[in-house]
């Protein structure tokens, strides 16, 4: 008969192996919402202006879980998910000194088949407000539109956080409601931060 000592640590062991047995495999990164923060630099490549802007971005955005997964043959995923965003630029160069808005798009993603790194875009708008000064070549007015295009790479560090760096252009103009309609051309880089929930 084994000693008492003995039976105890052998059920432990056993009901230790059954409870990591038991534990669900974590869910892939775009099967869940997702919170990030996003900052980077963007410098005035347009035409509408005669002012060297130099954007500052600070991004909080929400991304939906996937509502659509396409699996390819390799094992990786194309998945499409809600994309919106909180947007404060610190504007640097020109007569306004910061914009504040909102913005939605779709986000493209494919994730490789560990569902560690994925390749993302997308392209959307909205709209905001700035301090404008009413200066010839500064934005028009006050209420100003945004329009958007993204894209880079995303790697999932642990099971809910994540990396991302990429590079943006972002355009904002008041939509011809004032004339002359000048309007911020700014391409550069984002570097972000994640949370999965």
């Amino acid at each position: 008969m084994p000693h008492p000592f003995i039976k105890r640590a052998l059920l432990g062991s056993v009901l230790c192996l059954a409870t990591f047995a038991a534990e669900p495999e974590p869910p892939p990164p775009w099967a869940a919402g997702a919170l990030n923060f996003e900052s980077g630099v963007l410098w005035e490549i347009g035409t509408g202006t005669p002012f060297p802007y130099r954007l500052v971005p600070a991004q909080l955005s929400w991304r939906s879980k996937d509502f659509f997964d396409y699996p390819l043959a390799d094992g990786s995923h194309l998945v499409l998910r809600h994309r919106l965003t909180l947007l404060a630029d610190l504007m640097q160069n020109g007569p306004e000194t910061h914009y504040a808005g909102f913005s939605g798009s779709p986000s493209l993603e494919w994730w490789d088949r560990t569902g560690t790194w994925s390749l993302y875009t997308g392209a959307g708008g909205g709209f905001g407000g700035t301090d404008s000064r009413g200066i010839k070549g500064g934005l028009g007015q006050d209420l100003t539109l945004n329009w958007f295009i993204r894209g880079g790479l995303e790697h999932v560090t642990a099971r809910n956080m994540r990396l991302n760096a990429g590079i943006m252009y972002q355009h904002m103009s008041n939509g011809g409601m004032t004339k002359p309609n000048p309007g911020i051309d700014a391409l550069g880089f984002v570097l972000g931060y994640g949370w999965v929930f």
